[in-house]
């Protein structure tokens, strides 16, 4: 058990039955009345992020979740399958739970999945990736006054803005946190 003065920013936290990453943390001591602490928290299951204030002498139960090294192997309808790296057990994943990580998953590419009491709260991609255009229209020769920028189709379905040089076939290096075109490769 640790005490709400004691919370850092990374901790994880069991509060009102739900299991909470620490944002922010600020410790107040007003001139007059008890100490609290100011605090942002996110929810690892909604990823809702709230504010919440607690007095000094408030407890909470350390949650101590997992991060293992999974490998992507293979979609079958709305199931995902990924390999554990360390005992080689395979993992099923329904749609739901991958959300947004589904536009850039690709086969045999590593990736890490937060366990907290055998239940998978977040899969996280590598924060660059390299993925195969495989259609986009032709950019209109001349047209570089401005940053232009034209549609395209990746080979994991995912469709992202890209700058009017890229070609079909080309391999273009993205940023997964914000599904945005970085480079071509």
């Amino acid at each position: 058990m640790i005490n709400a003065n004691q919370l850092k920013t990374g901790l994880t936290i069991e509060y009102d039955g739900q299991v909470y990453i620490v944002c922010e943390s600020q410790p107040v001591k007003p001139g007059k009345g008890g100490a609290f602490t100011r605090t942002k928290l996110k929810n690892l299951r909604t990823k809702k992020i709230i504010d919440k204030t607690f007095r000094a002498e408030e407890r909470f139960q350390e949650a101590y979740v997992e991060e293992k090294k999974m490998q992507y192997l293979y979609r079958s309808g709305n199931m995902y399958h990924f390999m554990d790296q360390d005992n080689f057990e395979e993992l099923v994943l329904e749609e739901e739970k991958l959300s947004e990580v589904i536009n850039f998953l690709k086969e045999n590419m590593d990736i890490s999945v937060i366990i907290y009491k055998q239940e998978i709260f977040d899969v996280k991609l590598p924060i660059f990736i390299q993925l195969k255009v495989t259609h986009t229209e032709p950019g209109i020769r001349g047209d570089t006054a401005r940053a232009s920028f034209k549609p395209a189709k990746l080979e994991t379905g995912a469709s992202i803005q890209v700058p009017l040089f890229i070609n079909e076939n080309d391999t273009i290096k993205i940023d997964t946190r914000t599904g945005v075109y970085v480079e071509r490769v």
